[in-house]
């Protein structure tokens, strides 16, 4: 491995690790700044990139227009999902058979496969039902 490889490999660490501990989506400009420019402002974007790919982060455009990024937690269960909050921006992983039979109904009557990694749906959490008077 080259030296910058290693060095890259570092910075992406301490991407991810930040994101994990964070319970809320952040603009790059707020990782930047939270990580007290740790990492270059070029990199981050860079290593966000391949964060999305890798499917590691979720990537989220909010209804500011505003791009959001948030750490998504790896599950090996069949059955799981996100709820995201469009308010606060919380993603809670979720686990629930009850979402087989969306799957099945989608793949046997729509003739599409759901990416079943990286299903989230959006709503407003119960924080932010309250505020908005739900």
């Amino acid at each position: 491995m080259k030296r910058n490889d290693t060095y890259n490999t570092k910075q992406k660490d301490i991407i991810l690790n930040f994101l994990k501990k964070q319970q809320k989506e952040l603009t790059i400009k707020e990782i930047y700044e939270k990580l007290e420019k740790k990492v270059g402002l070029t990199t981050i974007y860079r290593l966000v990139d391949k964060l999305v790919e890798e499917k590691s982060i979720a990537k989220n455009i909010n209804k500011d227009n505003k791009t959001y990024y948030q750490y998504l937690y790896s599950c090996d269960k069949e059955n799981h999902f996100y709820l995201k909050c469009n308010n606060c921006g919380l993603i809670v992983h979720i686990d629930c058979d009850c979402i087989k039979d969306l799957f099945n109904h989608i793949s046997n009557e729509h003739n599409f496969m759901i990416d079943k990694k990286q299903i989230i749906i959006s709503g407003l959490c119960k924080k932010c039902n309250k505020k908005e008077g739900i």
